[in-house]
């Protein structure tokens, strides 16, 4: 039990604080600079929505403000089914040029599938319907592209900052990965793509199995194992709305749920035919596997000797504690800076638990609209 205790919180402290730190000075000292110039090609913009008539003008607004050559843009928003005035709202775009796909419900999957073969565009900007575009960011992302090693360019996604203590803890979660996918993809590839804002080059899409949850994963490593890299282009920004913790943590449900799809879609992912082997176990399965280690250790806590076993398993059971009484805790307690992140954590791991539903239940079962609050820049 003590070499049980002392493995799994060797490999805690490595997923969690090791590698980050380790990614950094690596990221330091092999970046691969990424060719980047003036790359004006045509470009179709794909905008999925369903029921997004909350949403929908301003997205369409700031796209059509985008500093990128409007002979050049191609707009098509496509309707999952949607029961709101999702619809009406694109047609009233059409005299801008903005066209309309209309489909029975089917997903996201469905919808890019059959969005993507009526797309002109060289590049395909896969955008979602709730985050609002910067006026450069277009152009940012496909400057990437005069690199002909850039095969995914995603944007940076900046979350507006909430009221609540789990909407802060959320944003800090979302900027800490985004320093590690950045992070990632300047030493060579990231796993995929930030889905509500990234691009593509056409040439490299590929059909998305229906039942998938993560596009945004499925399609760039298809383009990864081609030999493409898929990068973050930083300046290019997109802003999207605060979202609860109920909110994510259905949508972590779904992500962790979609990983496990993506690990039988691509099993070559924990082989050797991955040149970025390393990087993905120490990121992306150690972060699968973190409840399962948070588990062993608190069961191997009670092997250890006396006088380790009463105070590991104390500082355990208040971590837990603290996050069990979060919502109990008043916001203007100093205890709520370390009750809230811990709750945040522990619904998290929860999460990745849940995501195993996607082996017992039909994938889309997992799939729920997000709940944003729409506040003001």
């Amino acid at each position: 039990m003590p070499i049980l205790f002392l493995a799994t919180v060797a490999i805690l402290i490595y997923v969690v604080v090791g590698y980050p730190l380790l990614l950094g000075a690596l990221a330091r000292r092999f970046a691969r600079p990424v060719h980047k110039a003036p790359f004006f090609h045509p470009v179709t913009v794909i905008v999925p929505a369903y029921n997004g008539e909350n949403f929908l003008a301003d997205k369409l607004r700031s796209i059509l403000n985008l500093d990128y050559p409007r002979d050049l843009l191609e707009v098509i928003v496509v309707s999952d089914g949607s029961t709101d005035r999702t619809e009406a709202i694109a047609q009233g775009f059409s005299s801008a040029g903005v066209k309309l796909l209309a489909l029975p419900r089917g997903g996201k999957p469905a919808a890019l599938n059959a969005a993507i073969p009526q797309a002109s565009g060289e590049i395909l900007l896969l955008t979602d319907v709730r985050q609002i575009l910067a006026p450069d960011s277009l152009k940012l992302l496909t400057q990437c592209f005069a690199d002909p090693a850039v095969g995914v360019v995603s944007g940076e996604l900046i979350i507006r900052s909430g009221e609540s203590h789990a909407e802060a803890d959320i944003g800090l979660y979302w900027r800490i990965e985004s320093r590690i996918r950045a992070q990632l993809g300047s030493i060579d590839s990231i796993f995929g793509a930030t889905g509500p804002f990234y691009c593509i080059r056409r040439e490299l899409a590929v059909p998305i199995p229906p039942d998938i949850l993560l596009d945004d994963m499925y399609m760039p490593l298809a383009a990864f194992f081609r030999g493409y890299r898929l990068i973050v282009e930083s300046r290019a920004q997109a802003y999207d709305y605060p979202t609860s913790l109920a909110t994510e943590f259905r949508r972590k449900v779904r992500t962790l749920g979609g990983n496990y799809q993506i690990l039988l879609a691509y099993p070559q992912l924990l082989g050797p035919k991955n040149r970025m082997w390393f990087h993905f176990v120490s990121y992306k399965f150690g972060r699968l596997m973190l409840p399962w280690l948070l588990m062993a250790t608190a069961i191997s806590s009670f092997g250890l000797p006396y006088p380790w076993r009463l105070p590991i398993l104390a500082a355990q059971s208040c971590f837990y504690l603290l996050a069990a009484l979060d919502t109990l805790i008043p916001a203007a307690s100093p205890l709520k800076r370390v009750s809230s992140p811990s709750k945040t954590f522990v619904i998290m791991m929860i999460a990745a638990i849940r995501g195993l539903a996607v082996f017992f239940v039909p994938a889309r079962s997992l799939w729920k609209v997000t709940s944003a609050t729409k506040i003001d820049p």
